[in-house]
Formats: C-alpha cells, structure tokens, sequence
C-alpha cells in the first residue's frame, strides 16, 4: 500500500517541477457506460491515482504551489444517502480531508465557481488534455474568461503546459513501496500461468484458459486484469492483440496467454507460449528456442546506465540469426537487419515500460537520444516470432506458428531482477510443469 507519506512526496516533487505561480488540474477518469443505463468497471485515472490515491469518479484534484491557505485542493463528490444507497459509498468532503491530506474540499458541483478563480493570475496551467472532451472544453472556456479579462486589463496571458511529461519523469522510477506492489502483482500472475499451463486440455475453449487465469488472479487479491487477456492457440497466436478468445484448443498447437493482473493500481505484463497437448513439436520447438534466446540476449544487456534500446538490438540479432539457421530467411545476417528483412515475423519492439498502466508513462527518448537505464525502472522484454498460416513464402511446417516470451524487468543498482521469474519458460520445465 502507498502511504499517505508518499503521495505527499510525490505531489511536492510535482510542484517543485511545475515553479512558482502556476496550477496544475488533474481531473479523474469520467464513467463510460456500458449499454443503457449500465457502466463499465470503473478505472480511475492513473495521474490522479499516483497522486493521492482517490479512487471515485467525479473528482477534479488541484495543485498550488506555495498557496498559503493549501496547497492541494479536492473537489469531489459530497455525501448523498440516497445515492449511496444506489450506487455505492462515497468519500465525501470531510472524509477526503482525514484521509488523503486534503487542505481543501469542495464539491464537485461547484467547480463552475471556483476554480476560475484559482485560475486567476497563474502564467502556467499543467493538464493533460485528450483524455476526457468534456473536460478538456469547461476548463478551456474558463482558461479562454480568464485570458480574456487579462488582455482587456493589459497583462499577460497564461499558457497552457502537457503535465503528463512531468508526471511520466516522476512515474518512471518506482519507489520501494511501488516495487513492492509490482512483485506483488507479478506473483500472482506468475501463479495464474501456471494454472494455465496444468489445467490446458485439448478440446477446451481459449475463453476457458482465460477464465483459469482471471479466476487465480482475483482469487489471490487482485482487481482483475490489467488489461484484456489474450488466448491464442494454433494461428491466433499470430496475431498480436487477439482478444476474441473463442477458438478449440487442437491437439498439435501451440497455445499464447499474454496476460497480467492489477493488484492495487500496479500491473504485471507476462507471456508464455506452450503446447496444448504438453509435448513441442520439433518444428514449434526450433521456433521456440530462437524466441527464448533472443530474450535471454536482450536481459543480458540490461543494467544502469544502458541505452534502452540495446535490448531491442540483441533481440532483432538472436531472431536473425535463428531465421537464418532454419533457412526462412536468406542472406547475410547484417545485411537482413539493415533491410528489416525479420519484421515480416518480428514487427513489434521488445520492450515498453510497466507500472500503473500496463503501457506506463516515461519517454523512451530524450532529448532524441535513447534514454539511459536507472535502478528503479520496470519494464518487459518480449520478444515474438509469428509465422502466418498464409505465408506461402515459407516450408508449410512453419505455418501458423506464433511465439512470444515476455517477462517483467526490474532495473537495480548492479543489474536486473526479474520479477516474474516464477514461471517457467524453458522448454522442458514447461513440458514437465504440464505432465
């Protein structure tokens, strides 16, 4: 659990970034309804989650730095018996004061006439637009009043500043509580693959391989799936966000679960390629053992103070290499990767960065240079090969073959730890695993 300690560091360090005279507005993720009158589970906005832990919708969160009456301001929903009698408990104002450190609270239905006032004589206003319409145009029209009165009385204007690039450099280096959630997370979906691999049958559904993997993770304490599961057995696995997950599982195929669950806001991201029947074929086999040495190569290069994209280069080298090997592709392996000649079966990187969003924040580049590992950093490394059912260009026996292994890194002060290591990926601990 992230303390009330450390959500006040977290917005201190927001507001030491963002300088004197300026706000910065955090709205929560709106409601979507599902059919009717009906909604979706509800999922907070990470943004506002990292920096204070409300979890209801309707709310807008407002930071001002150096205000002398606060500095964190909340406007939320108030307490309503009948409406928490429909739709569940709210925090309320006072609540949200005791619990989240909140210096002041106001409903949420009087933002109208409040927040532009907070908005007066601010250079900079910090928001991260696109995300709900809705929003996005009040507060324009409120920043548009307030630009307005300020030319009629001659003084600057204010401008408006992305927050999520200061929120992304904060939430790419995890503190010891968060990492402590995220091996937390990658346990649970570690013990939820493995269900997966002991109760995999011929003649199953992929949705029911899907339903042993959601069952383990909110049976062990999670929210549920970090994000949709995928259930690809035989061709399916060839196609890299399959989520219908309705197919038979075939003796002879192989079978991809690329799935994960949230335990208190922290995602895990794992993939595990195995056969339906328990035992791989030689030509899944190969394939197989290619994928898992490109991924070996591409945590081998991981410490403090390596570019990320080195990782992505010892994966496209080992999968070459591979392909070369078994005559798919032809050539001079330096000259393949200078063509590109493995995206028709490697098209995605092999890596993205993990936190609250399965996705996370951070940018990859800087200053258009490839951004230097730190102790702190979680990512994945997942290397594929997908050989399409449609590929004529290559022996029949590749066919229909897709493979990926993927795995949840932590960068540390010497090296890396591999936080899901818990389940097995070498071809044999698989087969066992499965007998």
């Amino acid at each position: 659990m992230i303390s009330k300690r450390e959500y006040a560091a977290r917005r201190k360090d927001l507001m030491s970034m963002m300088g004197d005279n300026s706000i910065a507005v955090i709205a929560s993720a709106p409601e979507k309804v599902r059919s009717k009158d009906t909604l979706y589970p509800y999922k907070q906005s990470t943004n506002l989650s990292y920096l204070c832990g409300f979890a209801e919708p309707s709310a807008v969160m407002v930071l001002l730095p150096k205000r002398t009456q606060g500095e964190f301001i909340l406007f939320c929903r108030d307490k309503d018996a009948l409406r928490e009698t429909w739709d569940g408990r709210r925090t309320g104002l006072l609540e949200a004061k005791n619990t989240l450190g909140v210096q002041d609270a106001f409903p949420i239905d009087d933002i109208e006439d409040i927040l532009p006032g907070l908005l007066e004589d601010k250079s900079r206003v910090y928001y991260s637009a696109g995300k709900d319409k809705a929003f996005d145009s009040r507060l324009m029209h409120w920043v548009d009043e307030v630009r307005n009165n300020r030319t009629v009385e001659g003084r600057s204007s204010c401008e408006f500043v992305d927050l999520d690039h200061l929120l992304g450099e904060l939430r790419l280096i995890k503190s010891a509580a968060e990492i402590k959630l995220m091996r937390k997370a990658a346990d649970i979906s570690a013990q939820a693959h493995c269900r997966a691999m002991k109760h995999c049958a011929t003649g199953q559904k992929e949705y029911q391989l899907q339903a042993e993997i959601e069952h383990e993770f909110t049976m062990s304490g999670a929210s549920g799936p970090a994000y949709t599961s995928i259930v690809g057995s035989g061709s399916n696995a060839c196609i890299l966000h399959y989520i219908e997950n309705c197919a038979t599982l075939k003796s002879g195929d192989l079978v991809l679960i690329d799935a994960g669950c949230e335990y208190q806001n922290y995602a895990a991201d794992i993939t595990r390629t195995f056969p339906v029947n328990g035992q791989f074929s030689a030509p899944q086999a190969a394939l197989y053992d290619i994928v898992l040495a490109a991924q070996e190569a591409a945590i081998n290069t991981i410490a403090p103070g390596i570019t990320f994209d080195q990782a992505n280069q010892a994966a496209i080298s080992v999968i070459t290499q591979g392909l070369v090997d078994l005559e798919i592709l032809s050539g001079k392996v330096e000259t393949l990767i200078a063509q590109g000649a493995y995206r028709d079966f490697y098209m995605h990187s092999v890596s993205h960065w993990l936190g609250m969003d399965v996705h996370d924040v951070g940018d990859y580049k800087v200053d258009n240079q490839w951004r230097v590992y730190e102790s702190g950093m979680v990512l994945t490394i997942e290397p594929g090969i997908y050989i399409s059912a449609d590929n004529t260009q290559v022996d029949k026996k590749w066919r229909g073959i897709g493979v990926r292994i993927e795995d949840d890194i932590l960068v540390t002060k010497k090296g890396y730890e591999i936080l899901t290591d818990a389940v097995p990926k070498q071809r044999n601990q698989i087969e066992k695993l499965m007998a």
